[in-house]
């Protein structure tokens, strides 16, 4: 299994999303699921159900976050701006258009809002390479777009 890398930023997140899910959720499940028990008859109590449900899904996640907590790397916050690695914010140019991307580990991406993976193909591309390199990604449609990185930053 290839290794996964959290920015500290990142890291944080998840922890502070670990003790809500342990500290906050389960509480709330527990009493929704106390309340449903008061009602009487189980087998027909769709509150009950549902509080159960909302339980197992907490659980995992609680152990899903917990792994990837204790396994990833945490990527330094002195990352080089020679080339692009995890944890740079990198200005790209592609088709005429600007764009500025921060570079994270998976469990990090969110390329909506311009957090791409370094294991999506644009994020793969463009590691290791420097100011003024151009790369070129296939889409999955197909396509091939090139990106000219314009700047590297932390």
């Amino acid at each position: 299994m290839a290794q996964k890398y959290l920015t500290k930023e990142g890291h944080e997140k998840l922890v502070e999303e670990l003790n809500d899910c342990k500290l906050n959720k389960r509480k709330e499940i527990a009493q929704a699921i106390k309340e449903a028990k008061e009602q009487g008859d189980l087998s027909e109590n769709a509150e009950y159900s549902e509080a159960k449900r909302r339980q197992r899904e907490n659980e995992s996640r609680i152990m899903k976050l917990e792994n990837i907590i204790r396994t990833a790397e945490i990527v330094s916050d002195n990352v080089s701006t020679d080339t692009v690695q995890i944890g740079c914010v990198i200005d790209v140019e592609a088709k005429k258009v600007k764009s500025t991307f921060h570079i994270v580990g998976a469990n990090e991406a969110d390329p909506a809002n311009g957090y791409i993976s370094n294991e999506s193909p644009l994020g793969n591309q463009l590691l290791n390479k420097k100011k003024g390199d151009q790369v070129d990604v296939q889409l999955p449609n197909g396509k091939v777009v090139e990106y000219k990185i314009l700047s590297i930053g932390k």
